[in-house]
């Protein structure tokens, strides 16, 4: 058995950023009242992560890449029939990982046009008229939470089957970036250069939130 960094700090400190500001996100929506003020702000900085992990998939380190884990039809049903190992994600957990990402992002989308009809509204929501931001709102609050509900119960799930059954430490690894693997495999770079490029386009990345947000005129 061999230990490798896998997860890079950047992407770590995502994973984690994300699961608490989903599920303050979640918990501040169904309190409703001034708690949705700190709703647009949990999905404001869920927007700049989204924005990072895109560009982070691009020029981050080997694991944290699109091209390392995105799987077609056929990869998948190999994986699903041999049950290989791999140093990053699965074919599965890769088909997760994007389909969550995606979810997100049209949740954030479509909450930025969304209202309430009492005295919270999206940023951009002025720029569409009230019919539709009517219907982007029910795709907010509606279709897209609840499609945040079932992924989120199907990744817990997934976790705790790899956990209890193949044994798989996914969540230690998640925590520390290392992960222990039957083969070798190309360690992922986590050097203090890597990191400071992450939070450059962290930095970016809010910034880029913060303008969006202040179109409303």
């Amino acid at each position: 058995m061999y230990k490798i960094r896998v997860w890079d700090l950047p992407i770590r400190f995502f994973h984690w950023s994300l699961a608490i500001l989903v599920t303050a996100s979640i918990v501040t929506a169904q309190v409703g009242g001034n708690a949705q003020v700190w709703h647009f702000r949990c999905g404001y900085a869920v927007m700049a992560l989204l924005m990072f992990r895109l560009i982070w998939g691009v020029i981050g380190t080997r694991y944290a890449r699109f091209s390392d884990f995105l799987a077609g039809p056929g990869r998948i049903l190999t994986y699903l029939r041999k049950g290989m190992d791999y140093a990053g994600h699965n074919p599965l957990g890769s088909l997760s990982v994007l389909t969550m990402l995606a979810a997100l992002a049209i949740q954030v989308g479509t909450g930025l046009f969304s209202n309430d009809d009492i005295f919270s509204e999206g940023p951009l929501a002025v720029f569409v008229s009230k019919d539709w931001s009517d219907k982007l709102t029910w795709l907010h609050t509606e279709v897209g939470a609840l499609l945040i509900y079932v992924l989120i119960g199907l990744h817990i799930a997934a976790v705790l089957f790899y956990t209890l059954f193949k044994r798989q430490k996914l969540v230690s690894a998640m925590i520390t970036g290392d992960k222990i693997i039957p083969d070798q495999a190309p360690a992922a770079e986590d050097s203090t250069a890597q990191r400071l490029v992450a939070l450059a386009v962290m930095v970016l990345c809010a910034v880029a939130v913060y303008f969006i947000v202040s179109l409303k005129p």
